[in-house]
């Protein structure tokens, strides 16, 4: 795992100031603190840049920028190429001749062997840039899941990129203004969704896209898309064939994983989807796995019983660590600074202290990441279908029936059902999935800021499940969260948390191969009777304890309604409440009064929309306000 940047002056051809361009290498030196390379173009105006975490072949010979037998094609690439033992020896079969062991010039040969279309035969996560100086150009591309970040910014002379946001904005020439459109997503759905970021003008490529720049043009498209695999459902096979064939894919997915030339373990919740993994981990392995798990004082959030009878039953080396909330004051700034755009997910906490706990023992971490979206989990899917029911009387209809009942005071039993109930699937869906209301983001914000505010916030998740149209109501909300929830949300916890500690961190359930299997399977099998990963849970019954596979679904969540109300009280009020978050003029002092009272309380909800604003303001200190 590494970072990686890099500028192309591809209108000028001046060549890259190396100081600038080291720079930015070295805000990613937490991304791969073992070696650090650059390579310059001058005659092209040309320079990239790479920060190393040695995991395949950690010796000299896997050192990057890494440029083919005559230099005329270079690459920095940040990820693994898990199939990269069995393309080599095709590459070989091609005349190609190799002068390391490492997954990178496996990626470099491809290219050659392939053009663009390389990354099609890559299983693995991934940001990578390629210059290829004969045709002038300078090739970008992301993993099809999204695990691996890559910014970049392009003004019509240039382009700048870099696996963080960070990296681009150690660039002094580029403005650190706000994105408004951006600034609505993060309140609507707690993040910056797709191809948008916090700061105009920058982009993110997108999951499974890539882009050429070449011809004084940038270009990007969309290479791998999960739609067709919902599309291809197979009715034939029996459900003994789906377990013998989803244990088989899961088996070759972490076998893959396992690969590595540094110390490995596992994240292990006490759910499902990690206790699968681990399970799967130590049938393949010789010596004992070892895990990791993180826990809370408060029993409602702790899920380290269930993590300690997994790693009893496979005989893991076992970690644990319980999370202060004392600590959190001192680690947050921190850890609002890392994900680079604000980031309301608070299960970024113990993302952190987890991978803090396990790269004090080993390097690389597989974990259950993915499960919810690749084995139909979450509980919102449950209300998406039974809702789904309203929608055989006309939208029409109930619009004129339940206008009246939506006119209601806010908090009014029945009003937010009914709003609901007015909407089509789409509409209902987004509400599901929305952070925040549209009414509440203007009661938090000035009239000035809420003005500034451009378009839907949750657009995305619209234009998604628009896209599902034709698929069955489940098939639809697991697409929807997988090109949304899971890229924006999920796998940028687990990328910038892991990364600030120098941990690589694999998912075998976002295998792109377990998720076209997985796609296929019927949806009564994948959720059966209202409980969520059935066929999942029916492939490990005997092998998990049942008390794991038959608990309620508990989230990787956090107290936040305590802390507000006892540990974090007076730093949550000094941060919101002092003349620096006043000058700024986005936060209504009474909106922000509301919320510190608010989430003090039993209220969930409110104690999300705190921490929600609490992590902007920080953010905004850590990049607007800081030089």
């Amino acid at each position: 795992m590494c970072g990686i940047c890099g500028v192309w002056n591809y209108a000028t051809r001046e060549p890259v100031d190396r100081a600038r361009l080291e720079r930015m290498r070295d805000t990613l030196v937490h991304r791969g603190p073992d070696d650090a390379g650059t390579h310059f173009d001058d005659a092209a105006g040309l320079g990239l840049g790479f920060r190393r975490l040695s995991i395949i072949d950690p010796s000299p010979a896997g050192h990057q920028p890494m440029g083919n037998e005559d230099g005329s094609v270079w690459i920095v690439f940040n990820g693994e190429a898990y199939n990269f033992l069995d393309l080599r020896p095709q590459l070989e079969a091609h005349g190609h001749r190799f002068r390391s062991h490492s997954d990178t010039e496996v990626v470099l040969h491809l290219y050659e062997q392939q053009g663009t279309r390389c990354v099609e035969s890559l299983n693995g996560m991934f940001g990578l840039a390629i210059w290829d100086a004969p045709r002038r150009r300078l090739f970008l591309a992301r993993d099809r899941i999204g695990k691996k970040p890559l910014y970049y910014y392009d003004d019509g002379r240039r382009i700048l990129f870099a696996s963080e946001l960070k990296a681009i904005l150690a660039d002094p020439t580029v403005a650190r203004d706000l994105d408004w459109r951006a600034v609505g997503q993060f309140f609507a759905v707690g993040n910056v969704t797709g191809a948008d970021c916090i700061i105009y003008g920058v982009r993110k490529l997108p999951a499974g896209h890539r882009l050429v720049c070449a011809d004084g043009r940038v270009t990007t498209e969309r290479y791998w898309d999960w739609l067709p695999a919902f599309r291809r459902v197979d009715r034939t096979r029996s459900e003994a064939e789906w377990i013998a064939a989803l244990r088989a894919t899961l088996t070759e997915a972490v076998r893959r994983r396992m690969i590595s030339d540094v110390p490995l373990g596992a994240f292990l919740s006490g759910g499902v989807d990690s206790s699968a993994v681990v399970a799967t981990m130590a049938g393949l392995s010789a010596q004992p796995v070892r895990t990791f798990s993180i826990g809370f004082a408060d029993r409602r959030y702790d899920e380290t019983p269930y993590a300690r009878e997994v790693a009893q039953r496979f005989g893991t080396e076992h970690h644990e660590l319980v999370v202060e909330p004392e600590a959190v004051e001192s680690v947050l700034p921190r850890l609002v600074r890392q994900y680079d755009e604000p980031f309301a997910d608070s299960s970024a906490l113990p993302t952190y202290y987890v991978s803090k706990l396990a790269r004090e023992h080993v390097t690389v971490c597989l974990s259950g990441d993915g499960g919810d979206e690749a084995c139909a989990g979450y509980d919102r899917y449950d209300q998406a279908l039974r809702e789904g029911a309203v929608d055989v009387v006309p939208q029409w209809l109930r619009r004129l029936v339940l206008w009246p009942f939506s006119r209601l005071p806010a908090g009014t039993p029945g009003r937010s059902r009914a709003r609901r109930f007015m909407q089509d699937a789409t509409g209902r869906y987004v509400t599901l999935m929305r952070f925040m209301s549209p009414e509440h983001v203007t009661a938090l914000l000035t009239p000035e800021a809420a003005a500034r505010v451009e378009g839907d916030g949750a657009a995305a998740v619209a234009t998604a499940f628009a896209r599902a149209g034709d698929l069955d109501a489940l098939s639809r909300v697991q697409y929807t969260d997988g090109t949304v929830y899971l890229p924006d949300d999920i796998l940028v916890k687990v990328d910038r948390a892991s990364m600030l500690n120098s941990l690589e961190v694999r998912c075998p359930l976002l295998d792109y191969e377990f998720l076209e299997l997985m796609a296929a399977v019927p949806p009564a099998l994948r959720r059966a009777n209202g409980g969520g990963k059935a066929l999942l849970k029916r492939a490990f019954r005997g092998v998990l304890p049942d008390a794991v596979l038959d608990r309620p679904k508990m989230g990787f969540g956090v107290p936040l309604e305590r802390w507000f109300r006892d540990d974090l009280a007076t730093f949550v009020r000094a941060t919101l409440c002092d003349a620096r978050t006043a000058q700024r003029g986005i936060f209504s002092r009474r909106g922000v009064e509301t919320l510190i009272r608010g989430g003090a309380s039993a209220s969930i909800q409110l104690s999300s929309h705190l921490w929600q604003v609490l992590v902007f303001e920080l953010w905004c200190r850590a990049y607007l306000d800081a030089p």
